[in-house]
């Protein structure tokens, strides 16, 4: 029986998928008076919480929330988009500056990516093969 308690206090923590930590902090993209912010925690207890937000001027016109969960069987983005159904979408690749998500069942966006361009977050949703892409490049907010 000691042996077994002993074998279980050396023996290595499950091991979690890798969370896109260089994704941290608060981003915007200005064009004029249009304006995208969004804004991601530090990764805590296997999650980072994030939030998006879209506008001209005072006024808004997008917004949604996400959360990215990293568990032994792999990393997660789940976002619950302003007034709409949420999704979920599995990462399928994960280096130290990019990550991409993917869900062949959604109807748009099917793949979520996003990466490391110097000081600035890039972001870019497409269909699975990549049609369709809309990008986003972010500079640290308050630069």
């Amino acid at each position: 029986m000691l042996l077994m308690i002993a074998v279980a206090l050396i023996a290595e923590p499950p091991t979690q998928a890798a969370m896109p930590t260089w994704m941290a902090g608060c981003w915007e993209q200005k064009t004029g008076d249009n304006w995208v912010e969004e804004c991601w925690t530090r990764a805590r207890a296997g999650q980072m919480m994030g939030s998006s937000r879209t506008g001209k001027g005072d006024v808004l016109g997008w917004y949604e929330h996400v959360r990215i969960t990293a568990e032994a069987d792999g990393t997660t983005y789940c976002a619950l988009p302003k007034g709409q159904a949420g999704g979920c979408f599995t990462a399928t690749k994960a280096t130290e500056t990019e990550i991409v998500f993917e869900n062949d069942a959604h109807d748009f966006p099917q793949r979520i990516r996003y990466w490391r361009e110097g000081k600035d977050l890039a972001a870019e949703i497409s269909l699975k093969d990549g049609s369709k892409a809309q990008q986003w490049r972010y500079a640290p907010m308050g630069d």
